[in-house]
């Protein structure tokens, strides 16, 4: 099964209906490049002789010869006259469609099967009983599951978890609108009940492109930006100056026109701590390899991003689809709350699930304080890439992109989709390129039984959760004494981590069924061994 990943990209079928999405139906027209203002070129060479570093990148890359500066750099030939005057960068993703139309076009797509605003905690929810396992920490305002890229900043500045529901659509119309996002919604200039603040600006370098050129390493504090961590207040004001979603340049370095990655947290854990691309594969992580390139600004490191030696869609989903922390916490040496100035409020662990906890004792951090038992627990983002890890179909070679973003061929140009998607409603673009003897009805069945199984040991996992929590009530009625709760506390902490990952985890374990199955199990094993300890410190308070 290894060259499943060759398969997929040789196999091209014409899929455009499929991939249209969205795009048809909003009138539209698939293939028509947006207008872009003219550019006045100017000599490159003027240019590298303060922009040594874009050299470098560009002068052997693809966009050697045919990217003129002035062409993402705007104004670029004051600029050249007048080194005062500087030039803008035009972050829009339409300024890639003048050579990438096709991409960019499909990148503007809507899965209307991805339904907005389903939230996790109802009981048809991945996670029913998540407010109760959760309390207090915000995700109980609202836990909705993701839906197409097009809205990850809309449906960030509207979630009752962010802003305190001061951000809200324009009407209801628009939960289905793209464009910018001020186009959007509308500031209400009050807090709603039942939302709270748990924003900050390390969230937003996950969901746009657009501060890329003004975000410090890390977001530590920079005398050449504005732009740091912070709370609340400081993710209003950094907001303000986003337009689009994550665009191109996430992912696609534009000068060596390289695949690359952005995001700090990333560049910091895989090469800053050298764990490497694949931590678990040391052999991968020498053929795939991230390359940290430093910017300057005013004589100092300024931002940095990671340019791979080859395309790993892996590694570049990576940039988001992982567990990161990004919030403040509480210290476990200390006890006393974190602030987002601390380094640990922009952190990756990049660890699987059995590890995830070490990696965070590692560094005195936990999320949060249980309001029922006080076990300090964890709160898990979204960790697909670490549960592909080691699977069946990663080590056969299956990339993200394979499943989610398969190549298609479109009036004889073949193209890589850039609508991400759900391989459950594009089986004959996915999952039948590799499995050709499958219809796609048998292919559904196999990922159902998969999820179906996956959901069935989440609800139990959930449940034994639900009766430790009430052992802990119990427990402190009769009085028992605090050496007992803390060592069930630390079972809590564990069956909390092997429960809650799934749930934070997009694909209901089908990314790795294996895993899934044992975590879950262990995830059980630890809330019953968590009963147990409190059951008998009560049999001994009581002289049962």
């Amino acid at each position: 099964m290894k060259r499943i990943g060759v398969c997929l990209m040789a196999a091209c079928v014409v899929v455009a209906a499929a991939f249209s999405l969205a795009l048809a139906e909003k009138g539209k027209k698939p293939g028509k490049r947006p207008q872009l203002p003219a550019v006045t070129n100017v000599d490159e060479a003027t240019c590298y002789g303060c922009h040594m570093e874009i050299e470098a990148l560009k002068g052997k890359g693809k966009h050697a010869k045919s990217l003129n500066c002035a062409v993402c750099h705007p104004e670029t030939s004051v600029h050249v006259s007048d080194s005062a005057k500087k030039p803008a960068t035009r972050l829009d993703p339409a300024a890639c469609a003048r050579c990438h139309n096709e991409q960019y076009q499909s990148s503007l797509g809507i899965s209307w099967k991805s339904k907005a605003k389903l939230e996790k905690s109802v009981p048809t929810g991945r996670s029913p009983k998540s407010d109760l396992l959760l309390m207090p920490h915000g995700f109980t305002k609202e836990h909705a599951e993701p839906r197409s890229h097009v809205f990850m900043v809309p449906d960030f500045m509207i979630i009752d978890r962010a802003f305190g529901g001061r951000f809200q659509l324009k009407d209801w119309t628009y939960i289905e609108k793209t464009g910018k996002l001020w186009d959007l919604i509308n500031d209400m200039g009050k807090d709603l009940p039942q939302t709270v603040k748990a924003a900050n600006t390390v969230c937003l370098t996950c969901k746009t492109s657009d501060i890329v050129m003004k975000w410090p390493y890390l977001g530590d504090a920079n005398p050449n930006t504005s732009l740091k961590r912070g709370p609340n207040p400081a993710a209003i004001e950094m907001a303000k100056g986003v337009q689009y979603p994550m665009g191109c340049i996430h992912c696609h370095d534009p000068h060596s026109a390289k695949p690359r990655v952005i995001r700090d947290a990333l560049i910091e854990a895989v090469v800053d701590r050298g764990e490497g691309t694949y931590p678990y594969d040391k052999e991968k992580s020498k053929e795939v390899t991230l390359e940290k390139i430093v910017f300057k600004r005013g004589g100092q490191e300024f931002r940095a991003i990671g340019i791979l030696n080859k395309p790993d869609s892996i590694v570049m989903c990576a940039q988001c689809h992982v567990e990161y922390n990004c919030n403040p916490g509480i210290d476990t040496k200390t006890g006393q709350m974190t602030a987002m100035d601390d380094r640990r409020s922009n952190f990756f662990p990049w660890a699987n699930v059995f590890d995830v906890g070490k990696k965070y004792e590692g560094i005195n951090f936990k999320d949060f304080k249980h309001g029922i038992t006080g076990a300090l627990l964890t709160k898990f983002q979204h960790p697909d890439v670490e549960t592909q890890w080691g699977s069946r179909h990663e080590r056969a070679g299956v990339e993200c992109k394979d499943c989610h973003m398969p190549r298609i061929k479109q009036k004889g140009k073949e193209y890589t989709v850039h609508a991400v998607q759900r391989p459950r409603y594009v089986l004959k673009e996915t999952c039948l390129r590799c499995h050709p003897d499958w219809t796609e009805q048998q292919a559904e069945y196999e990922i159902d039984a998969i999820q179906a199984y996956t959901r069935g040991k989440m609800r139990k996992a959930e449940f034994w959760l639900g009766e430790l929590i009430s052992a802990f009530i119990r427990a402190r009625d009769f009085g028992v004494s605090e050496d007992a709760l803390k060592e069930a506390r630390k079972e809590h902490d564990r069956a909390h981590i092997l429960w809650e990952w799934w749930t934070a985890e997009n694909s209901d374990g089908f990314h790795n069924p294996a895993q899934a199955r044992q975590s879950l199990a262990e995830s059980i094993d630890a809330s019953q061994k968590g009963i147990d300890i409190l059951n008998k410190a009560i049999s001994q308070k009581t002289g049962e």
